[in-house]
């Protein structure tokens, strides 16, 4: 298989990417509006892996609104962007992959609870970075999400897909924001492999420690939780599956 002309198989959906191989070289990029929206396709990226892809990563915005004043001193938005760009980090170096893998775009944020700004610069800067890694695969958030960033990062990918080469394939991931999503494929897992997720999750700690105040459950909680319901709702005999729409 030419990793470069590689297109994921025209099979029954949902398409099985537990089940799938793929080819050593596959380049796979992940357009992650937020620090640790990495981290919520983790499994899937460790399958790619293990086969041999090449796995790149933008940070389009710093999330710096998503850090609690009390888990930061100084409470600035700088050191906040830092707190979560070294959870990010050490993320990556559990998962394996060193900080070479990742790109830190730090995009402008508006005032309005810090959302990524519109703005051509930034599109720019995420369209060049695209175009120089040269993907097969892009993994990104879907559009029909109540979080802004991951509406806008999903319109910017609508917007440059066509003119990157080699017409790369999108797969977008349900996070806990996603209103709907069509279940083209899905990678399924134990439980071991879940408490594997369990821990690049709770790299993220400023995060884990922000949603067991809010929402009474951790961060790593959240996401299984999703996966869990997912593989339900698919009717699969494993426990909790990762599950993407084909665009």
């Amino acid at each position: 298989m030419d990793p470069k002309t590689w297109r994921l198989p025209d099979q029954p959906r949902p398409l099985r990417l537990d089940r799938l191989a793929f080819p050593a070289g596959l380049r796979a990029l992940v357009l992650a509006p937020h620090p640790d929206d990495f981290d919520e396709t983790g499994l899937t990226l460790r399958r790619l892996s293990e086969k041999g892809a090449v796995i790149g990563l933008l940070v389009i915005g710093s999330s710096a609104n998503g850090v609690e004043d009390a888990y930061c001193d100084p409470p600035t938005d700088a050191a906040k962007a830092a707190v979560r760009e070294r959870e990010q980090l050490d993320s990556l170096a559990f998962f394996g992959l060193s900080g070479d893998a990742v790109t830190f775009l730090r995009s402008p944020v508006g005032p309005d609870g810090g959302y990524i700004l519109d703005d051509p610069a930034s599109f720019g800067a995420v369209a060049a970075a695209a175009a120089a890694f040269r993907p097969a695969l892009v993994f990104l958030p879907h559009g029909h999400d109540t979080n802004p960033d991951h509406r806008l990062v999903n319109s910017w990918w609508r917007r440059l897909k066509g003119a990157l080469p080699g017409e790369p394939q999108a797969l977008l991931f349900r996070d806990p924001k996603t209103i709907a999503l069509r279940e083209d494929a899905a990678l399924a897992f134990d439980e071991e492999a879940a408490a594997w997720k369990r821990r690049l999750l709770l790299f993220h700690r400023s995060q884990h420690a922000r949603n067991l105040r809010t929402r009474g459950e951790g961060f790593d909680e959240r996401i299984l939780k999703i996966n869990r319901a997912a593989a339900a709702g698919l009717g699969l005999d494993e426990p909790y599956a990762e599950v993407f729409e084909i665009d």
